[in-house]
């Protein structure tokens, strides 16, 4: 994380411990941590590095050389030189070069469509990496809130039945009650508050598991501001995009196609192998026995590379490519019937999902009810302590599922909008 980053994470943690946290803040805590965020923006910066350095393959290559070679005399004249190689006894070499080379075979325009292939599948990389890292975050922040109300129930219950014991143990010790609904309603009460401990710890954990997306300090207990309590928003089942419009827009397959292009750059770069390449090469200076300034000059030199025999090594490398092309397309195609299937099942889930919720509302409306009247019924001597035992049970079980399946709605909303490539 760079220094910027770094600057704003820390004004939003300060201005954050003032207010409890929303969705939107957990997110853009996760995305400023350190992560595999973190990482594919790192390798996007290294793929744009690539494309700059296939660039300048097309610009010209200068450099500033000098030299100094000594060459025995002949042994018969001390002014002629031994190896007939070089120019003198001593030649001095001080030259500037300048090199272009004409891209005939294609390698070079290869190489620059490879550079950008990577590029653009490191940056689908990327916001792969930012929705997933967002996905999670999002489900646990849902986990975060559905355990912390599932122990709202478990203490709201146990408050409850321990307010029933007491009653109980009121009527029992005035001689108005059986022992037997005393021990009930106690029973009850003990096992409510191992079902409350177990739901704190699953709330503890979710928390933590919360927290540990953006920081170290995942030991304090994070303050959320969502509430499953609020009413689902209505669906429009009919305006989510058909599979033609929708998972075919996912940013899996933007990355196939970089790597299809990609691989089709690798075989035509591979197959510039058997094309003439032409290179230019300039030199101005002084390459001469003494260093003088009117022994300067410059010469040109124009080399042609024609590939006569490789071995079929060029051809074999080129098939290779080619059929990592034709890998990408079967991935594709596998791909799409995959995408299709969870399209269709974060549909499928949605609306069942939302259909719960309304219905879960409903029991949770009637097992108050229940509870209301059993509790009057029992205290008017017409019901039992198991009737009312019963209904903390049902009630208990009826706000769970509430909260479960507004929990669950919401997100399966997130795994349709991912499905749908939105």
């Amino acid at each position: 994380m760079n220094l910027g980053g770094l600057a704003s994470a820390l004004v939003l943690c300060t201005t954050l411990d003032a207010q409890p946290l929303s969705l939107d803040d957990c997110l853009k805590l996760a995305l400023e941590a350190p992560s595999s965020v973190s990482l594919a923006r790192q390798e996007n910066e290294i793929a744009r590095q690539g494309v700059t350095q296939a660039r300048a393959g097309f610009l010209p290559q200068t450099h500033l050389s000098s030299g100094f070679i000594y060459n025995s005399p002949h042994r018969d004249s001390r002014s002629r030189f031994s190896f007939i190689p070089l120019n003198a006894v001593r030649e001095y070499a001080g030259l500037f070069s300048a090199a272009q080379e004409f891209d005939t075979s294609g390698r070079l325009r290869a190489e620059v469509a490879r550079a950008g292939a990577g590029r653009d599948a490191a940056g689908a990389s990327l916001a792969i990496a930012q929705r997933e890292l967002k996905r999670a975050v999002t489900t646990a922040y849902y986990r975060a809130l559905l355990t912390r109300h599932l122990a709202s129930v478990a203490n709201d219950t146990l408050a409850g039945s321990e307010s029933f014991e007491k009653r109980a143990r009121l009527l029992f010790e005035g001689g108005e009650a059986a022992k037997a609904d005393f021990v009930k309603a106690s029973a009850q009460a003990a096992f409510l508050r191992q079902s409350y401990n177990a739901a704190e710890l699953e709330a503890r954990t979710a928390s933590i598991e919360l927290a540990s997306f953006w920081t170290r300090d995942v030991a304090a207990r994070l303050d959320l501001a969502g509430n499953l309590d609020q009413a689902a928003p209505d669906t429009d089942i009919a305006a989510a995009p058909p599979p033609a419009a929708g998972f075919l827009r996912r940013l899996e397959f933007n990355f196939l196609d970089a790597r299809k292009r990609g691989f089709s750059a690798e075989a035509r770069r591979e197959k510039a192998a058997l094309y003439p390449q032409a290179r230019l090469i300039f030199q101005y200076g002084i390459d001469s026995a003494a260093v003088r300034a009117r022994d300067r000059g410059y010469a040109a030199f124009i080399n042609l590379n024609i590939p006569v025999f490789d071995w079929f090594k060029a051809r074999s490398a080129t098939r290779e490519f080619e059929f990592r092309v034709q890998q990408v397309e079967t991935t594709r195609a596998i791909t799409e019937r995959t995408f299709s299937k969870e399209y269709e099942t974060a549909l499928a889930r949605v609306k069942q999902f939302h259909a719960q919720i309304s219905l879960t509302k409903a029991q949770t409306d009637l097992a108050q009810e229940d509870l209301k009247l059993s509790r009057i019924r029992y205290e008017g001597g017409e019901g039992s302590a198991l009737d009312v035992v019963a209904a903390q049970n049902g009630l208990a079980q009826a706000r769970s599922n509430f909260y479960t399946s507004m929990a669950n709605y919401l997100n399966a909303r997130v795994d349709l909008e991912v499905a749908s490539g939105r």
